[in-house]
């Protein structure tokens, strides 16, 4: 299945081709992969990830994605 990511703030650095924050790129993976499955075939360690959007919505990393998902993935962000 084809998939639209976008990766955020210091998540840019698992972008494949060097894609700029919030930059789409295609990931293709096999049907009934979820959204650590997306995470694991990107490298990009579990405990870097904060959430995860896939269309929009807040989704746990066992949820499964679907063909012509969109999926943004954010770190912990800090500040003051």
């Amino acid at each position: 299945m084809q998939l639209k990511v976008k990766l955020f703030a210091t998540l840019t650095a698992f972008a494949p081709h060097g894609e700029m924050a919030g930059e789409p790129f295609e990931v293709e993976l096999p049907e009934g992969s979820d959204i650590a499955d997306l995470w694991a075939h990107l490298g990009i360690p579990e405990e870097e990830v904060k959430v995860s959007f896939v269309n929009g919505i807040a989704r746990s990393k066992y949820y499964v994605l679907h063909d012509g998902d969109e999926v943004g993935i954010f770190p912990p962000i800090g500040g003051g």
